[in-house]
């Protein structure tokens, strides 16, 4: 008899699961990869998700907000939060519902107090009818997605201000406002800052010169006399629409040169690499070789810039708001809710009134932790 003899193990090959993902990805294109390397970050997919909350809570403010923002009542003036119950003296319900309130002034200080009245209950519902509004200067309609379905009743989930007005409803409206002037001020940021910095740094030589010295120049006068120079600008009498633009084009012009920087370093860098020298002499033209080969090759570097400048308009628009030199009533935006917040004895009275702030810290992180997963992701070669 032979023995038999053990024959170590040959290793094993890739299984065939790991050979049809290897496969994918070599045939996979620039912008799959980036997909698939963008949604491994789940903080980024998480800061997304809040940004397309908050762009939909935007774009149909007027149907989510459950009151008119405008409308006030003296009644209820520095009014406290109503708090969502669903359970009573009677047990547990489906049903939400909200107490009134009493008041009285204190005899000594002068300063309103509320009561909870559990007499005055008040069910909340979805898709009630309230009040009236033009949904994009469209459509007229009535409908809300949640309220008081009841006449002469009004709904304060984060309560009221010195007006009697809803914060939270204020707070929703102001969110078209304060994400577009953002959007929109990184929008022509991003035009002034490629195309200028772009000159600068492909053509170089005299003209490099004259562009950084107006670049220097912007950086270094200071922000806020800045700002306050170009609101004062502006005419008092203005409508609020042309004031909107009027702030988000100050935005634009002084938020341009950081990226006008990068473009410039990308390009003095790129202008002498082989590709770019291939191009030209294969005849193609200056711009083709600029929007084609050259801006292309650092989308990374443009798409973290962005993401990190929609942020500071936000924060940009909100403080000069909130100092009296932005956007004024009777618009309605973050900055502009901000300022019932400016006083000391308000704010210990009163601490609903930071509720604009909580949502301008959300969408900031929102947007930083986007922007993060987003440089990674237009870079998906990168390890």
């Amino acid at each position: 008899m032979v023995d038999q003899v053990d024959t170590p193990s040959r290793p094993q090959g890739p299984t065939g699961d790991a050979l049809a993902a290897e496969e994918r990805i070599y045939v996979a294109s620039q912008w799959q990869l980036a997909w698939w390397k963008f949604r491994k970050h789940k903080v980024a997919v998480a800061g997304t998700i809040v940004i397309l909350l908050l762009a939909v809570l935007g774009l149909f403010c007027e149907f989510f907000a459950p009151e008119d923002p405008h409308i006030y009542d003296v009644d209820y003036t520095y009014g406290p939060p109503q708090r969502l119950r669903f359970v009573d003296e009677t047990g547990f319900g489906l049903q939400p519902f909200v107490y009134g309130h009493t008041s009285s002034r204190d005899p000594e200080t002068l300063v309103v107090i509320y009561v909870l009245d559990q007499t005055q209950r008040h069910n909340v519902s979805l898709f009630v009818r309230g009040a009236p509004y033009r949904l994009w200067g469209l459509f007229d309609t009535d409908l809300h997605l949640f309220g008081i379905d009841g006449p002469d009743t009004r709904l304060y989930l984060c309560g009221a201000d010195r007006k009697g007005r809803d914060i939270l409803s204020r707070t929703i409206y102001g969110t078209r406002i304060s994400l577009s002037i953002g959007l929109v001020g990184v929008f022509l940021s991003l035009v002034l800052g490629i195309v200028i910095g772009g000159v600068s740094g492909y053509y170089g030589g005299a003209i490099d010169d004259a562009i950084q010295r107006v670049i220097e120049f912007l950086r270094s006068m200071p922000s806020i006399p800045l700002w306050m120079a170009l609101s004062a600008a502006l005419p008092a009498q203005w409508p609020v629409i042309r004031v909107y633009f009027g702030i988000t084009v100050i935005l634009s012009l002084i938020g341009w040169t950081g990226l006008a920087r990068v473009v410039r370093g990308r390009f003095l860098s790129l202008r002498g690499e082989d590709f770019v020298m291939a191009a030209r002499l294969a005849g193609a033209s200056e711009m083709r070789v600029i929007t084609r080969h050259m801006v292309p090759s650092f989308t990374s570097h443009i798409i973290a810039t962005i993401t990190l400048a929609i942020p500071n308009m936000i924060l940009s628009e909100t403080s000069l708001s909130f100092l009296g030199l932005g956007l004024r009533a009777p618009i309605v935006s973050w900055g502009v809710l901000l300022q019932e917040a400016q006083n000391v004895q308000t704010i210990v009275l009163a601490p609903w009134l930071f509720i604009p702030g909580l949502f301008v810290v959300i969408a900031v992180l929102a947007f930083n932790f986007m922007g993060d997963g987003l440089r990674d992701a237009a870079d998906p070669y990168m390890r």
